[in-house]
């Protein structure tokens, strides 16, 4: 590294620091904002506060970090752009390429960052801040309502293709870790129903790996006309074949943006065979989390030809820029999941569809600097 390249990095670092200490301030002053009063009502303590707070920030680095990179990349070269230093670099028979080399070699360096982001510090974050925040809320319904209403999902569907079984819980609280208002329906290789068991609550037990059903009773069917044939009531039975696991049920009601990277991961795994249509939103957003680690990179190749090219301007022009392409960032991003929820791309193109875009832009950019 010569004097160049230390006075480079020390200007784009140090306004990169001060960016990211000023979007985490804000995102914490609208976690305080959105949260508090929840948590409040919950019961949450000062402790819980701080946990809570603690848990959920990181769950925000690999939304800041790219946002970061580019702002701070705008205003530091627009800025030795007006000051005729990248002229001076040049005229002294330094190449462009010479130049840029401490950014991107740092570009690379963040694009481990950003993979180690959301692969380990924002799964455990989503997973740790939802796990804490269901606490509280357990705890704060447990003294108005009966256990079996504490934490409840109303209507849970599931389909296993493979077992051919559907399941529905007219709730299921993760309180108790129960359903309640239980039926299940047995098909055959057609899909016709062949039997059905009803009860009014049932639970996985991972001991013996399988559900337990109380107070029920099973139905069975004629497969060709539908029509009931038998109905057994019965006290508690154990069926060792169901082993559906109530936990990958839960997830097919979150929102794909509420997911962890591993949830995610699962539920593409499991509408892939299911239902492919019902899981686009999860598969893009499970490809969006994994194209997110070249995110620097497309980064930096759009803000040096952006900053260095054209007149010399306020460094707060570069801000302004950055805005207008965050925007139509997001607007491609929605563009590309409108058709990848109708079918005409698929997810992994979808998820991909934004960052191609800005990829584009670059190499337009880079060729008019040239």
């Amino acid at each position: 590294m010569n004097t160049f390249d230390r006075h480079l990095l020390r200007e784009w670092l140090q306004i990169l620091g001060l960016w990211l200490v000023a979007t985490c301030g804000l995102l914490f002053a609208q976690i305080s904002y959105d949260d508090f009063p929840r948590l409040r009502e919950e019961g949450a303590r000062g402790l819980d506060y701080w946990n809570y707070f603690i848990v959920t920030m990181p769950s925000f680095l690999a939304i800041v970090l790219p946002s970061a990179l580019l702002v701070s990349l705008l205003f530091t070269l627009t800025k030795l752009h007006r000051a005729n230093e990248l002229t001076a670099m040049r005229a002294a028979g330094v190449g462009f390429l010479r130049l840029m080399s401490p950014i991107w070699c740092a570009g690379v360096l963040a694009c481990g960052v950003a993979w180690w982001l959301n692969s380990v510090v924002v799964p455990w974050s989503v997973e740790a801040s939802r796990a804490q925040d269901e606490a509280l809320g357990f705890r704060s319904q447990a003294k108005v309502l009966p256990p079996d209403r504490v934490g409840a999902v109303d209507s849970v569907a599931f389909a296993n293709p493979q077992g051919r079984r559907m399941w529905f819980f007219n709730r299921y609280s993760k309180f108790t870790r129960r359903g309640y208002g239980v039926s299940v329906s047995q098909l055959d290789p057609e899909r016709r129903e062949m039997d059905r068991i009803v009860a009014r609550e049932a639970w996985f037990d991972p001991v013996r790996r399988g559900w337990t059903f109380r107070a029920g009773r099973e139905l069975s069917f004629d497969v060709e006309s539908g029509e009931e044939m038998a109905s057994t009531p019965f006290a508690e039975r154990f069926e060792p074949r169901y082993h559906e696991d109530p936990g990958l049920m839960l997830l097919t009601t979150a929102r794909p943006i509420d997911l962890s990277f591993f949830e995610l991961r699962r539920l593409v795994d499991y509408f892939a065979v299911a239902n492919p249509s019902e899981g686009v939103l999860y598969a893009v957003r499970y490809y969006r989390l994994i194209a997110d680690t070249l995110g620097p990179l497309i980064v930096i190749a759009i803000a040096i030809p952006f900053a260095v090219a054209g007149v010399r301007v306020n460094p707060a022009v570069g801000v302004s820029k950055a805005i207008g392409l965050f925007f139509l960032y997001y607007v491609v991003m929605n563009l590309a999941e409108i058709l990848a929820t109708k079918q005409l791309v698929e997810p992994p193109l979808a998820a991909w569809l934004p960052d191609l875009g800005m990829a584009g832009l670059a190499v337009w950019l880079f060729a008019r600097l040239r």
